[in-house]
């Protein structure tokens, strides 16, 4: 057991622990640490409770960290070291190839998928394989990094208190032993079983899934020789014997799998036979750990009781498939972190808090609906007589099969739109932008509040390994216009330069057409709130066109809070609205 800060070693950590801090996260994985870096980056003391002493590399969970997060680690500076520390680099594989087996037939694939290929200027980051743990432990050295901020291990949170002023957090270690903590707010960042959770009375609203599925993570040096599809981050294996979804780990030989529909104590039993066949061949494996786990639909009730919040897997669990669980809860932790820390600075007042659950509980409950739909076609699903046939029958098997697969699940591996497109418009933070009036009801259009996104391609049918295919589900490129609670539409603004660099910390105006000095009044009602505010002057780049508006207010979220050509009749309330200072409105959020 050990309490950890940036200027210290570890120490025994009950007696070390400070009796009172502004935030207290429980639950050190990655959206707690997330949460951690957020606020120790805006000078907010944090204390992360922990009861892993060390982060576990037998079960690697998540393996995508998507765009978004990713333009987040570029943010606080670190998406570099998390490129450096992952096993696979992204120059390795962007393809997901459907087989009978590593050893048998392709059936189809999938190039460009998970953000894994640059589009433009639409993001500065791509996508990153790489096991949960890499990232996990990344964020633990950069919370240890950051003055104020501090992870105690080996303990964990046992109950909860609070009164209108602060939250009391009774905090356990291993021995029995007890320690309170006196905090302003207290974030629920611990998993499935959080106690948090119990401690406020939330609850799970939701589904199980029946179907029964077993993982594994296996070391077999000598299987790549025998996969005939080349690289892929994914190999989904349709066959009677295993149907089932796997990949690298590493470059040496290591190997997640995901047997469909297999409970534990056959997967136990039955293990090695269950990889070869996915395999397709006799596999010399040995298997490193199990991981048996049934699908979760689910959403707790609420995700705020006072000055407690929920966050990630405390607050909603969804199928892996799709790789939006973790990145979702980065997502929340990231929206909590900025707002906690505008409350506890001065500047953000009583609606920013409240506008976590309006903003955040819609994205929960679109991940999850999104996921169950990707979940409705598996390899289970898949698997079809004479598949494995080199017959006319087995072609035309393995061609229905190719049609069926680019139809279900383009959707599933092409999802931007889902990571970089949702909306909060409008939110009690947002000013909305003017009515357009009536539009045309002819054509359907995308899901309100979401970008058209990538379409499927048409697909010819199965490619062979050293042919990529068409560029299924590939997005047109950026589309015009900044809006109201949407991500603030990404450009270049010189080699390696992303706009995204360039923004502050707090709030950032964009001054893109407008006379000079003409924004000062905008400024002076920002500074009159407290508001951390940088003015960005980009006139010279003529991006007016690119962006709809002359004008543009940011957050520190990199959501678009305020736009138009001209100043507003009163800027001091369209500040008091951003900063949740303003009045009341309701809350339509369009997803």
């Amino acid at each position: 057991m050990g309490t950890v800060n940036a200027s210290s070693r570890p120490v025994p950590p009950l007696r070390s622990l400070p009796r009172s801090v502004q935030v207290l996260v429980a639950g050190g994985g990655p959206v707690g640490l997330a949460a951690a870096v957020e606020l120790g980056r805006r000078g907010i003391s944090c204390l992360v409770i922990e009861p892993r002493e060390e982060v576990s590399h037998a079960r690697p969970r998540c393996k995508t960290v998507n765009v978004r997060t990713m333009e987040h680690l570029r943010r606080w500076g670190i998406a570099d070291r998390f490129r450096a520390a992952a096993p696979l680099p992204v120059s390795w594989s962007k393809d997901i190839v459907f087989c009978t087996s590593l050893a048998g037939y392709e059936l189809s694939r999938f190039t460009g998928v998970l953000g894994l290929a640059l589009e433009g200027d639409r993001f500065p980051e791509t996508g990153q394989q790489a096991p949960q743990y890499v990232l996990e432990e990344l964020l633990r050295d950069v919370v240890t990094e950051l003055p104020g901020c501090t992870l105690a291990t080996g303990l964990r949170v046992t109950a909860v208190e609070q009164d209108p002023d602060a939250v009391r957090v009774t905090v356990q270690d291993r021995a029995g032993g007890q320690a309170r903590v006196e905090a302003e707010y207290l974030l629920g960042c611990d998993g499935p079983r959080s106690a948090v959770r119990d401690q406020i009375g939330a609850s799970y609203v939701g589904e199980f899934a029946l179907r029964p599925n077993f993982g594994m993570v296996f070391h077999a040096p000598g299987l790549w020789p025998q996969v005939k599809h080349g690289p892929a981050v994914q190999f989904w294996t349709v066959n009677d014997r295993t149907p089932a979804v796997m990949g690298p780990m590493d470059r040496n030989g290591t190997w997640w799998i995901i047997t469909l529909g297999v409970p534990p104590e056959l997967g136990r039993r039955t293990g090695v036979s269950l990889i070869e066949g996915a395999a397709g061949v006799p596999v010399d494996a040995q298997i490193i750990s199990d991981d048996p786990w049934t699908a979760r639909m689910q959403l707790v009730d609420r995700l705020r009781s006072g000055r407690v919040f929920l966050a990630g897997d405390a607050a909603h669990l969804n199928p892996p498939f799709g790789g939006h669980g973790l990145n979702t809860g980065i997502g929340d932790a990231v929206d909590l972190g900025w707002k906690l820390a505008a409350v506890l600075q001065g500047w953000g007042g009583e609606q920013l808090l409240a506008s976590y659950e309006a903003e955040r509980r819609p994205v929960q409950d679109r991940v999850i609906r999104e996921a169950s739909e990707n979940m409705k076609t598996l390899s289970t699903d898949l698997t079809a007589a004479s598949l494995e046939d080199d017959t006319e029958a087995g072609r035309q098997a393995r061609r229905a099969a190719d049609r069926r697969i680019q139809q279900d699940k383009a959707a599933e591996f092409h999802a931007l739109d889902l990571v970089l497109d949702l909306c909060y418009d409008p939110s009690p933070l947002v000013v909305p932008a003017p009515d357009p009036g009536p539009q045309p009801a002819a054509h359907p259009g995308p899901q309100p509040g979401l970008h058209p996104g990538p379409q499927p391609a048409a697909h010819p049918g199965p490619q062979s390994a050293a042919h990529p295919g068409p560029q299924s589900g590939a997005h047109p490129g950026p589309q015009p216009g900044a809006r109201p609670g949407a991500r603030l539409p990404h450009v270049w603004l010189g080699p390696g330069r992303s706009l995204y660099d360039s923004l502050g910390p707090g709030m950032t105006l964009l001054v893109l057409d407008a006379p000079a000095g003409s924004w000062q009044p905008l400024v002076q009602a920002t500074s009159k709130a407290g508001v951390p505010l940088d003015v960005l002057d980009l006139r010279p780049r003529d991006l007016r066109q690119r962006y709809g508006a002359g004008l543009l207010l940011v957050r520190p979220d990199q959501h678009v809070a305020w736009c138009a050509d001209a100043l507003p009749a009163d800027p001091a309330a369209v500040i008091d609205r951003i900063r949740g200072a303003g009045p009341t409105a309701p809350n339509r959020l369009i997803l």
